[in-house]
């Protein structure tokens, strides 16, 4: 697998942060565990439910020896938020997510909790009244 860095990108592998000085290609030539310094969430920014999943999510992926501490923790939100979650397709998502991270694919849980934040700013904006009312 090759990853294409610009100068002065940070990228997280198997715990570790690197950073580059100049534009630059690596290919890694066996399973690790990495993160691009774009998918990065800062604290701030998990905001909502399934950004706090992700936060969570990350933490496992930049932090591996911790991982099975910050399962349980996923685990803890993860069912707060279900039972929470009004949107029977945002249920399903984060069923998904949890799958994944008990078969401990973070990464793959990650890009699936990514592409479903329009999901969940959508079931967000969606006032109460109306969901009652469809009920």
């Amino acid at each position: 697998m090759f990853i294409h860095l610009k100068r002065g990108e940070k990228l997280y592998v198997n715990g570790a942060v690197l950073r580059v000085d100049r534009r630059t290609s690596l290919e890694f030539l066996n399973d690790v565990s990495f993160l691009l310094e774009n998918h990065v969430m800062q604290a701030e920014d998990a905001k909502s439910p399934l950004r706090q999943l992700y936060f969570i999510v990350q933490s496992m992926l930049i932090d591996p020896a911790n991982a099975g501490m910050t399962t349980e923790v996923y685990k803890h939100l993860s069912h707060r938020v279900r039972q929470t979650t009004r949107g029977e397709e945002l249920v399903k998502a984060i069923d998904a997510a949890d799958q994944k991270v008990l078969e401990a694919r973070y990464f793959e849980a990650l890009k699936h909790l990514r592409g479903c934040f329009p999901l969940e700013d959508g079931v967000a904006e969606k006032p109460a009244s109306l969901d009652e009312e469809a009920a």
